[in-house]
């Protein structure tokens, strides 16, 4: 009787595990191994398909129903879901179903760079104090902490407020508050690398602080900086849909989602539907958002 062995660089037939090439670095098997375990994670898969199932909508929605977001038709008014509108209608006569797939668009766009602006401001910050140590790198924690301690959302809103609606300006003001928790975190983590061998040994080498820290610091600090990354998207979108709930984020007719639960909860009791199925929208991309870092932190904690 034969036994099945492990082929090397391949997959272990008897427990699913890749097996390490003996010409593999350590870094290139620890990153297959979190990718196998991300392809098995139940958590990382549902979360990754509720997040492009509403990224196809984003970019497709108009192809997918039979009427436009923004389509009048006074003489259905809040419709109740039937055949022909599956959601209802509102107020005047928008198919609900639309308004709802289409309210994506401006909370994929925003969330994403937000979430990217916040872990280059915040990353950087991070890494560059987590280097230079000593004094200047309590200045910048305390700074740091001046800005954790403010409310996000009520600061937002002054923000907001102060310089505009426009997307541009909420971006800006989201990205910059959520890179303190992320310079914190990454600072921990620059801390951590900055006294190893290899860090040590590229100083005696004579070699620049910017190449130090994009090149040996960065690269082995990726896994907090992956897990900041996913869980600042699914904050960034509960925020900018609480920032248009208030009348702060974009602007009539959008069928942004915060911005519809906002015009609507006056029509809860007679049109439950205008309400319910963009709430159900918007929590349904923040539990995807949610259980994605949820995943990804599991797969780089084993």
């Amino acid at each position: 009787m034969s036994v099945l062995q492990p082929t090397p660089g391949g997959v272990d037939p008897l427990v699913g595990v890749p097996v390490p090439a003996p010409e593999e670095s350590e870094q290139v098997l620890r990153r297959r191994y979190v990718l196998h375990t991300l392809r098995r994670s139940p958590t990382f898969l549902v979360g990754l398909a509720l997040l492009l199932f509403w990224v196809f909508m984003a970019l497709f929605s108009t192809h997918v129903t039979r009427y436009g977001p923004y389509a009048i038709d006074p003489l259905h008014s809040f419709a109740h879901p039937s055949a022909s509108h599956w959601f209802g209608t509102d107020e005047a006569g928008r198919d609900v179903l639309s308004r709802t797939l289409a309210g994506s668009r401006t909370v994929l766009v925003i969330a994403p760079l937000v979430t990217l602006l916040c872990l280059l401001v915040g990353g950087g910050i991070g890494l560059l104090s987590g280097y230079v140590g000593g004094a200047r790198d309590e200045v910048i924690m305390r700074l740091i902490d001046v800005v954790l301690s403010l409310p996000v959302i009520v600061f937002a809103i002054v923000a907001v407020a102060a310089l505009g609606h426009s997307v541009p300006v909420i971006i800006l003001v989201i990205g910059i508050l959520f890179s303190a928790p992320v310079a914190r975190t990454i600072r921990a983590a620059s801390v951590a690398e900055n006294q190893r061998e290899y860090v040590l040994a590229a100083r005696l080498r004579g070699e620049p602080p910017f190449y130090i820290l994009t090149s040996e610091i960065l690269p082995n600090i990726l896994p907090p900086v992956i897990v900041e990354g996913t869980v600042r998207l699914g904050y960034a979108v509960f925020t900018a849909a609480g920032l248009a709930f208030l009348g702060l984020g974009v602007q009539q007719p959008s069928p942004d989602w915060g911005l519809t639960i906002s015009l609507d909860s006056h029509y809860l009791q007679t049109a439950w539907w205008t309400v319910l199925f963009p709430a159900l929208a918007l929590a349904s991309l923040v539990v995807g958002a949610n259980l994605i870092a949820d995943g990804v932190r599991k797969a780089l904690a084993e």
